[in-house]
């Protein structure tokens, strides 16, 4: 936000230079970026002074050039050629003289001594285009007689330079959204520092109505969006261009003058921070504004010309017939002020921050009004404001006051009750404050003291101050008046020597498992942890009565808090898809959240909703693709299998205690269920449904893998991953030839070879499943691994017989395998 100086001294005089201010304004949390200098008339009008034409005669050797004697107060008179039609002895004129630098048209180009037609000319008299204060080239200016002779024209137009501070406004800093809200902070920064702060608030007392005649009157019909309405009545005013010191004001802060009326709105936003709208009183049918929603779908068209359409949840200013104003964001190209307004409606009011910020948010509007009530406004003030604004509309565009304020508050705000102890004070601050410098600062914050003992005080703290509500709040407002410099620190270094916690010992796992998957060639994402609700509508696996919905919503399209990381990721899919980017391998760790009303309390109302942490893994498109080592090749679920098992090893899980549970549901067209030896269930994985695909947009194979980083690390508590040498004798492998069941899993075969023998069987492998011909319709072929090691001796062939037979038995018993 920028901040002009000299405006800024108006409301608190104070002897300091720009970059003391910012200095200040940095040091109470109000951080300056930068001080740049600004000159409301390129160039500052330097080098031009005011004067008298002596003489003026004809040009020998042109029909339109004159020959000039100028006394510019310097003493000898100066000889000028001069082309003006207008130019006559007698006269007080603008002189820019030998070395000035003058700048029209966007050119910059510097007066010198030079022949004009034959004859010396030692300066210029310049036209009001050729140094910057208009647009006029017909001749030059001609100033009163009473002009004085030699004085600067920048002291005669009171051009002064000014400084403009960048100001970045935290979220929570609405109160300083202004120049007196800055002004505010300033004066109690140096109350603090010792030195004289007098802040000066613009005065409304003059304001009267000036005729009781009828005016436009109020009506709210949504009295939650609509927290306070003021409105006032301005006849016979006329609209026109704004003074030169209001034209200035705004162009320093870089706004556009438009009109005295709009420009005084400005001037106030800017001011007091409170936003005013202007409406063309002829234009306010049937003599009434109504606050109101429209129906869906109503089209409105707005002052950029651009036709929206609205929802039944966008708050509009209308007449009596028709909308006007997006309330607190934009607005109407029909109902604003132009130069045939002559009866001007004033508004100034206090709408619900998150109406304005979901109106906003949805039409991609973000304007200096809806900036301001997005974070919340003083209801108490926009009476005051209003008066201000009215009195300024009279000042400077004539008119009476018609009929009363028009004023809708049907509840008060009162300040927020807020008790202190000093001991808080010094235990958060960590440094003795003494109370009467406690008590100064909460003076100059404009905090009033209720009540005092000797533990601490009880203040009422301004409604302006939104973000200041606790304990906590006011001790920082303490300490960033006094200075966090002035709290010193000690030469003694007291500190606990830290241990790993838990979380520390999961965030070293979940850093190794990322470099694991970014090491298989997987890309880390990052998704928003707010969705769309409708995402979960018709699931069963994810009801969407579960979901943590949000009161709130910046969109509908962020409505809801994910229970999966599913939708993130096929989100993330489909862009990349969509940019021919089509063989991706994705995963992301991030909170997944889910609502049970049957389990909350009144005494523990979040004892219904539950956090977790998860992991989340896609793979879609192909594995090899293009290569000329490799024919291409799709990726699958089984590759998928593999990652997820490849995770679980690594982080102490045996995988072959894991079981496996088939799955087919709304989320999954074929999936497993895992689940440990102690009963946990650490995750899912399989085929995306396809259902879901299309919703997203997706014609490829998705495959899926979710597993709960909170279970595994519950799983792997007491877990310890070690290395062992490698083995010193040599493994040998056998394989059979299984007739199986259609319906039996490899897992299973693994499981019981296991089972048979724990000792020496050191891993079991597929390598080739056949289905067809030569075998019964209800059974398929399974070729199989098995490798067998002794890490202290060779195995001999008695022993390898003794144990593949072993293994052949139990799986013709409990699978009823044969040997093909």
């Amino acid at each position: 936000m920028n901040i002009s100086y000299n405006w800024l001294k108006e409301y608190l005089p104070f002897d300091m230079q720009p970059d003391e201010v910012a200095a200040a304004l940095t040091s109470t949390g109000l951080e300056t970026g930068s001080v740049d200098e600004v000159q409301p008339v390129r160039g500052g009008l330097e080098g031009l002074v005011i004067g008298e034409v002596l003489t003026c005669t004809a040009h020998p050797n042109s029909d339109h050039l004159h020959l000039t004697t100028v006394d510019a107060g310097s003493g000898e008179p100066l000889r000028i050629v001069c082309g003006a039609p207008n130019v006559a002895a007698g006269q007080k004129v603008i002189v820019a003289t030998v070395g000035t630098t003058l700048y029209s048209d966007g050119e910059k180009f510097t007066i010198k001594r030079s022949k004009i037609r034959g004859e010396e000319s030692f300066g210029m008299i310049c036209a009001e285009d050729e140094i910057g204060l208009g647009t006029d080239h017909s001749g030059i200016i001609v100033l009163p007689a009473e002009a004085k002779t030699g004085m600067p024209a920048r002291e005669y137009y009171g051009i002064e330079s000014d400084y403009v501070l960048e100001v970045d406004i935290t979220p929570n800093r609405v109160d300083a959204t202004s120049h007196y809200g800055v002004a505010r902070d300033l004066a109690a920064w140096l109350t603090q520092a010792g030195r004289p702060a007098v802040l000066r608030r613009p005065s409304a007392d003059a304001f009267r109505i000036d005729s009781p005649a009828p005016a436009v009157t109020v009506e709210v019909a949504n009295r939650e969006a609509c927290l306070r309405y003021s409105g006032l009545t301005v006849r016979g005013v006329t609209v026109k261009e704004s003074p030169a010191w209001l034209k200035n004001r705004l162009q320093t802060i870089g706004l556009r003058p438009i009109n005295n009326v709009v420009d005084i709105t400005n001037f106030i936003l800017h001011e007091l921070g409170q936003p005013l709208h202007a409406f063309d009183a002829a234009r306010i049918r049937g003599g009434r504004v109504v606050v109101r929603t429209m129906p869906e779908g109503t089209k409105f068209v707005t002052l950029d010309g651009v036709e929206r359409t609205l929802t039944g949840e966008d708050l509009m200013i209308c007449s009596a017939e028709e909308p006007m104003c997006i309330a607190g964001v934009f607005g109407g190209l029909d109902s604003g002020v132009t130069e045939q307004t002559t009866d001007v409606f004033l508004e100034s009011a206090c709408f619900h921050p998150a109406w304005v910020r979901r109106t906003a948010r949805r039409f991609g509007l973000n304007t200096d009004a809806s900036f301001r009530f997005e974070r919340g406004l003083d209801p108490n003030q926009t009476v005051y404001v209003l008066k201000r604004a009215a009195l300024l509309v009279k000042e400077l565009a004539g008119g009476e006051i018609t009929g009363d304020v028009q004023d809708f508050y049907p509840e008060e705000v009162k300040p927020y009750p807020v008790d202190i102890t000093y001991r808080k004070i010094h235990t958060l601050v960590g440094k003795e404050i003494p109370a009467e410098t406690v008590k100064r600062i909460l003076a100059s914050l404009e905090m009033e003291i209720v009540s005092e003992t000797a533990e601490g005080l009880s203040l009422r703290v301004p409604v302006y101050r939104m973000d200041v509500r606790r304990e906590v709040d006011v001790i920082e407002e303490i300490l960033r008046i006094y200075g966090y410099n002035h709290v010193e620190v000690d030469e003694h270094l007291r500190s606990t020597l830290s241990y790993r916690m838990p979380a520390d010992h999961s965030y070293r796992l979940e850093n190794l498992i990322s470099e694991q998957l970014c090491g298989a060639g997987f890309h880390e994402i990052i998704n928003n942890s707010q969705t769309r609700l409708a995402y979960y509508d018709g699931l069963t696996t994810y009801p969407a009565a579960n979901a943590v919905q949000l009161l709130n919503p910046l969109s509908a399209d962020l409505n809801a808090m994910r229970r999966t990381l599913l939708f993130g990721g096929l989100q993330s899919i489909a862009y990349n898809i969509n940019h021919k980017n089509r063989n991706l391998r994705f995963f992301e760790f991030g909170n997944c959240y889910t609502f049970h009303a049957e389990k909350q309390t009144q005494e523990e109302p979040l004892s219904g909703y539950r956090e977790e942490y998860r992991l989340g893994l896609w793979m879609c498109g192909r594995r090899v693709e293009n290569s000329w080592a490799h024919a291409n090749e799709d990726a699958s679920v089984y590759e998928l299998k593999a990652c997820v098992q490849h995770i679980l090893t690594r982080l102490g899980v045996d995988w072959r205690k894991i079981s496996e549970n088939v799955i087919s549901d709304d989320v999954y067209a074929s999936g497993l269920q895992l689940k440990t030896a102690s009963g946990r269930l650490p995750g899912t994985l399989g085929i995306v449904d396809r259902k879901l695909l299309k919703r997203m947009d997706i014609g490829e194979e998705v495959c899926y893998a979710e597993l709960s980083w909170n279970t595994l690390m519950e799983e792997i508590r007491n877990a310890r991953v070690v290395f062992s040498e490698i083995a010193r004798y040599p493994e040998v492998k056998r394989d059979l030839a299984l007739l199986l069941d259609r319906d039996v899993l490899f897992r299973s075969v693994e499981k019981i070879a296991f089972e048979s023998e724990r000792k020496l069987l050191k891993r079991v492998e597929l390598f080739d499943v056949y289905e067809g011909a030569h075998l019964p319709p209800d059974k398929k072929s399974y070729a199989v691994s098995f490798y067998l090691q002794d890490g202290s001796r060779t195995l001999t062939d008695p022993q390898i017989d003794r144990i593949m037979q072993k293994i052949q038995a139990a799986l013709e018993q409990k699978l009823n395998a044969r040997l093909r």
